[in-house]
């Protein structure tokens, strides 16, 4: 893993405000009727920034010979926005602490680091690993495993603090770079349960340390099957997603991604790609290219984020894959297709609309990207006035991590109207915010669908339906 940190002095770009259009019906379809006003909604064909997916760019902290590193500030932040980057690769190497507790000021910069990115508007990849080289001359290459723990123990505070801007969590912590394979104290290529051991219980302290709601990744599909003595049949399925058991909250990633036909040993077997498939339908799948193969042509590339569900990717490394997806055009494509990308096709809601009269609304969207957000994402229905004095919101059922990949959902509600005031000019609005309290109200944590004329930047909402209050 070779990477390098450039800061660039660019300023955040406002985006303008933006208004939906509407039309009237058009005497096709289910929603043909006189009640209600049909909304045709345009794609919008460029990348846009979006929490929880897109490219990242990687920032290491080293502490070593007693160096305490720099925290990130919310300027770095605001420049990866201007290139549509929201996520950010946090790995802390704590080569001073191999044979010994992490210091307060290791843990204050870990918090800081966090706490920008909640300022910022950015998600961190978390993970902790103890040496950069695989040089024998680098040797420790990891801690023991009682080290490990107790860093663990330490940092659990600061992951349930901090959760809200946690994406995943890298298991790291063994072998060089964090990545599972050079390793001093956790057994170099383990091929059974008994050998997996130690690193399983290294996930379990993991999963302990974080909230329930917040997923481990792990470099390979082997791994998961080791630890949770899985078979490639043994995936997640609809009825066990994001629920709190072992093998829904471990996700993968994948370091070495496109360098050859198994990714330089990510798979072994077929059973392990079947796993990984059907498992990132419903978890996060990211990482890194590691090389330039055959395997790295626009059309695999392509093929294989769609069957993977790829979610994130290193912007930084591989520069000579980057280079060439740039050349053969599919850079675009795939900084627009990472994660999830919401479509709005059309909408109808209640034309004639009354204070407390019931009230339809219907909205389609589609899922142009290669996956779902896989954490929690709240959906709901908001009706703001004209001089935005007014707000009233409705929560909707819908959970949009089930807005898959490839597959077009309707949003379908009704409800009395809320107490609006007659001859007042209203926005009904879609808005997916972050859940989480510190987050909810804040725009850049709130998803923005790929459509021209719709975003209010101001709000962090998708505007739906203009209309006035009867």
């Amino acid at each position: 893993m070779k990477r390098s940190i450039i800061y660039a002095g660019l300023l955040l770009l406002a985006l303008p405000l933006l208004a939906a259009r509407c039309s009237g019906g058009d005497g096709n379809g289910p929603q043909d009727d006189p009640s209600l006003t049909k909304v045709a909604y345009e794609e919008l064909m460029t990348a846009i920034p979006n929490p929880e997916r897109g490219f990242y760019y990687p920032y290491d902290f080293k502490f070593e010979n007693g160096e305490v590193p720099k925290a990130l500030n919310t300027q770095v932040l605001a420049i990866n926005r201007t290139q549509n980057r929201t996520l950010f690769l946090l790995e802390y190497f704590l080569r001073d602490f191999i044979d010994k507790p992490l210091s307060d000021e290791c843990l204050a910069l870990i918090r800081a680091n966090m706490q920008v990115m909640r300022d910022g508007g950015g998600k961190c990849i978390l993970r902790f690993a103890y040496c950069d080289s695989d040089a024998e001359s680098a040797k420790p290459w990891d801690a023991g495993e009682a080290v490990v723990m107790q860093h663990i123990a330490q940092l659990k505070p600061v992951f349930q603090e901090y959760a809200d801007v946690i994406y995943v969590l890298q298991a790291g912590f063994v072998g060089v770079w964090g990545e599972w394979y050079y390793t001093d104290h956790f057994g170099f290529n383990p091929q059974t349960a008994e050998e997996f051991a130690p690193r399983r219980r290294v996930v379990e302290a993991l999963l302990d340390a974080l909230p329930e709601r917040r997923m481990v990744a792990l470099r390979t599909p082997q791994a998961k099957m080791m630890c949770l003595g899985l078979s490639g049949a043994d995936s997640i399925g609809s009825d066990n997603a994001y629920g709190r058991t072992d093998r829904a909250r471990i996700a993968a990633h994948n370091d070495c991604f496109l360098a050859d036909g198994n990714d330089v040993g990510t798979f072994t077997s077929k059973a392990e790609r079947e796993l990984w498939m059907a498992d990132s339908r419903y978890t996060s799948m990211g990482g890194e290219t590691c090389g330039v193969s055959s395997f790295c042509a626009c059309a695999n590339s392509l093929s294989d984020m769609a069957k993977y569900h790829w979610s994130y990717l290193n912007i930084a490394y591989h520069q000579g894959v980057i280079k060439g997806w740039r050349d053969d055009d599919c850079f675009d494509d795939i900084e627009c297709r990472l994660g999830y990308r919401f479509v709005l096709t059309e909408g109808a809601f209640t034309r004639e609309v009354r204070a407390g009269e019931p009230f339809k609304a219907s909205v389609t969207l589609k899922n142009t990207g290669f996956a779902a957000p896989v954490n929690p994402r709240g959906a709901e229905l908001v009706f703001v006035s004209a001089d935005g004095k007014e707000r009233f919101v409705q929560k909707l059922k819908d959970d949009p991590r089930r807005w898959f990949a490839g597959e077009t959902h309707t949003v379908e509600a009704s409800f009395d109207a809320p107490a609006l005031t007659a001859g007042t000019s209203y926005t009904l609005c879609l808005n997916l915010p972050d859940p989480e309290p510190a987050l909810a109200a804040n725009p850049l944590f709130s998803i923005r669908t790929a459509n021209t004329g719709t975003w209010n930047q101001t709000a962090g909402y998708n505007e739906l339906y203009t209309f006035t209050a009867k």
